[in-house]
């Protein structure tokens, strides 16, 4: 008898609301392990609130449905409990921490992913060889957290952290956005380099552009308009909606 497995992130029937004006009514995707899986759609679509609401945003209330990790229900869980249990978001807009290096950060970071004291040493192992793959100088360790980092390197900082981190499931909300080809480049070839160590790794990279998905190369695309997903399909959807645009769903 084949025993079912549960997909590694489930959402089931979501709706979500920002203050008291509903933005998801209703989507449902799975994710499982070892996949990448796009989600596309137009400006207000609800795609940054998907995210949000993901990790538990205090800004997003979830009104109905449920969000599932490993099969367990994690809706009502605060966002630092689904952190350590696997769950990560790269933002769009990361936040910068005064006074925090990206070390200390990092160790923090991992100390309580692992619940495990993490020693520097280990830490600046890790990140000296994640650097090199990304192509971040050795200087950027002892830099506070995203402090004049440009948009590429901020960007690379969240893939940095993903590797560190090593989550079950990633979300890379508009992780393309303001980054040019070649800084895309690097880090869509982070993204691949973290899941060739963790080939169980589920990917929901959330973007308005075919061009992130030339680059990871998605297995199942959803088209998100209106807080609804409203089409999925293989990577030829994102080849249909960069031609068209997203007219022919709304």
């Amino acid at each position: 008898m084949t025993v079912a497995v549960a997909p590694l992130l489930e959402i089931r029937d979501l709706h979500v609301e920002a203050e008291g004006h509903a933005i998801l009514r209703g989507v449902s995707l799975s994710v499982g392990a070892g996949e990448i899986h796009a989600l596309m759609g137009p400006n207000g679509a609800g795609k940054s609130t998907l995210a949000g609401a993901l990790m538990g945003h205090p800004s997003y209330t979830v009104t109905a449905g449920s969000i599932l990790l490993d099969g367990e229900d994690v809706t009502a869980w605060p966002t630092d409990v689904r952190a350590k249990a696997g769950l990560f978001l790269a933002f769009q807009y990361p936040e910068s921490i005064e006074g925090v290096s990206v070390t200390q950060f990092l160790r923090l970071a991992m100390a309580a992913r692992t619940e495990d004291d993490v020693s520097a040493l280990e830490v600046r192992v890790r990140m000296t060889e994640w650097m090199e793959r990304l192509g971040m100088d050795s200087s950027f360790a002892s830099r506070h957290l995203n402090q004049g980092f440009s948009g590429g390197e901020k960007k690379r900082n969240e893939i940095l952290q993903m590797a560190l981190l090593q989550p079950r499931v990633a979300v890379l909300d508009e992780t393309d956005s303001g980054l040019d080809i070649d800084a895309l480049r690097v880090v869509s070839r982070g993204v691949h380099a973290v899941r060739a160590e963790q080939p169980e790794l589920g990917v929901l990279a959330i973007t308005h552009y075919q061009r992130l998905l030339d680059e990871l190369l998605p297995d199942v695309v959803h088209l998100l308009v209106d807080g609804r997903v409203v089409q999925s399909g293989g990577p030829e959807l994102a080849q249909r909606v960069e031609t068209e645009g997203y007219e022919a769903w709304r």
